[in-house]
């Protein structure tokens, strides 16, 4: 099983799906990365010799961010955001779409599940005597 930047990469898939399973790597610069080490992309990633895995291993190290890395720039971009109190802040402190979505009707993956007024009174002991 190939290792590369912390992220065990999955068997019987092809190099070039196998490598988005890192964070930070798409298909586009999966295929570049490919391309520039001159390996087939059909290869699977059980079939990659010692040599392959470091050279990718390698170009990635030296080339891109990710994992990590990446992850600690992207909240730190966020939290400078939010500290100087910008529109985009704003929306990421309050937990609302960022980019200009509605949220009158939609948005409940980032508000969450609906919070009713009143408490729904309900079940067999409820009834009035």
């Amino acid at each position: 099983m190939a290792r590369i930047a912390g992220v065990d990469l999955p068997k019987r898939k092809r190099i070039e799906i196998g490598l988005t399973y890192i964070y930070g790597i798409g298909k586009t610069i999966s295929k570049r990365i490919i391309a520039n080490l001159d390996i087939n992309p059909n290869t699977l990633t059980d079939d990659l010799t010692e040599l392959e895995i470091n050279s990718i291993r390698k170009v990635i190290d030296n080339d891109y961010k990710v994992e990590g890395e990446l992850r600690t720039e992207v909240s730190m971009n966020i939290k400078r955001l939010m500290d100087f109190g910008s529109y985009k802040g704003l929306r990421h402190r309050r937990s609302l779409p960022v980019r200009g979505q509605r949220t009158s009707t939609n948005a409940r993956t980032r508000k969450g599940p609906k919070r009713s007024a009143v408490k729904k009174q309900g079940g067999a002991g409820s009834a009035k005597k």
